[in-house]
């Protein structure tokens, strides 16, 4: 778990998070972040927007929490009738169908065999990964072939998908961890609910840190400093500190996709799941999307937007964590139009309700094929 003495392993959590993208967003605002400026008279239109549609999809206001079972098809897969075993059933499709689920590109299509419906994107992710749980193809795990998960995700020269053996080889290096690390996983990667489900009520923000923890090695190419693998965690000048940690921005997207995707199952099996609004939005290009599509974060370079950018490039990274800054700020604001408190409406509601949705709906206004704002360089582990 997180040591927060360590300054390194300190970012591994959502706190870190939260401080370091507070941070780049007050640079920004003093522009002292190159390549933005940041227009926050325009959180007013994202806002009205957000509300819009978070009343459209969700009429009386019962939002459910971000998480990976929205996009599963006719509910969940069979699992297990209950209790604990049920609960580690759903703890492996979850952790897999989400370490999964970067973005597609803008060709790729999944059509699904039990329903005959046609899904892109996030969803399509989602449904072919159940699909392929069901099948078995991810007993193996270590031992994943990168063309049983073109097959399985239907992928061709006809229906292309980015970063596929980035995704096939995550897979594979989750399943050599499982391995290597048995005191967390127990041989399989819902082993984790075992750990999460000792000792009575568990904080939100405690199952990123193990999370953080048992995945950690898993990312490839990833910065590792004072020997701590620091996963989706990158470097930008205008973040200065006197130690190890100068210039690095934490977010931690995927892990906390998961771990919102997992309090589900643990509330389900008896376990309390508290301080949800200890997570931080997600910095992703949905939500990202939406600040850019709306006017609020601005390039002082308008020729970046067409430009091609690595995840680690500075405008990406000063993106993203000013994404996160953001919708904090965009929730009381969200509440306000819907007239709801912050108890009823926490950060996970937004985010479904929500932010995800109106940044898909504004950027199909926006661009053919409703991508994100700008050609990001996706070797299928973060966007």
């Amino acid at each position: 778990m997180n040591v927060t003495a360590d300054p390194v392993r300190a970012l591994l959590s959502a706190a870190a998070v939260r401080e370091r993208s507070h941070e780049m967003l007050a640079l920004a605002l003093e522009g002292k972040v190159g390549g933005w400026k940041v227009d926050l008279d325009r959180l007013a239109d994202a806002a009205d927007l957000t509300a819009a549609v978070t009343r459209e999809n969700y009429p009386d206001l019962a939002i459910p929490f971000h998480a990976r079972s929205r996009h599963f098809v006719a509910g969940a897969p069979a699992l297990p009738a209950g209790g604990a075993e049920r609960a580690r059933a759903a703890f492996d499709l979850i952790i897999l169908s989400v370490l999964l689920d970067a973005g597609t590109g803008p060709a790729w299509r999944y059509v699904d065999p039990v329903t005959g419906g046609t899904y892109a994107r996030s969803e399509g992710l989602a449904v072919a990964s159940q699909r392929m749980f069901e099948a078995g193809d991810f007993d193996d795990l270590g031992g994943l072939k990168t063309e049983t998960l073109a097959r399985g995700l239907q992928v061709s020269d006809s229906n292309p998908l980015a970063g596929l053996e980035g995704r096939a080889a995550l897979i594979r290096r989750l399943g050599d961890q499982v391995s290597a690390r048995p005191d967390l996983f127990e041989g399989r990667p819902g082993g984790l609910f075992d750990l999460l489900a000792r000792g009575g009520p568990v904080a939100a923000p405690a199952i990123l840190e193990l999370l953080l923890e048992a995945l950690g090695p898993i990312w490839a190419d990833r910065l590792v400093v004072d020997g701590v693998a620091l996963g989706d965690c990158w470097r930008h000048p205008a973040l200065r500190r006197d130690d190890a940690t100068d210039g690095l921005v934490p977010l931690h997207k995927l892990s906390q996709w998961l771990s919102y995707s997992l309090i589900e199952p643990l509330e389900e099996a008896g376990i309390e799941v508290t301080d949800v609004d200890g997570l931080t939005g997600l910095a992703e290009y949905r939500n990202g999307g939406l600040f850019v599509d709306t006017g609020v974060l601005v390039l002082t370079n308008p020729e970046d937007a067409a430009r091609s950018h690595q995840v680690s490039d500075p405008l990406i990274v000063a993106w993203r964590a000013m994404t996160v800054a953001l919708l904090d700020r965009l929730a009381p604001l969200v509440r306000e139009r819907l007239g709801v408190s912050a108890a009823d409406f926490p950060l996970a509601r937004m985010l479904e309700g929500g932010t995800w949705a109106a940044g898909r709906r504004i950027a199909a206004e926006r661009r053919p094929g409703g991508g994100p704002p700008f050609n990001i360089i996706s070797d299928g582990t973060v966007f």
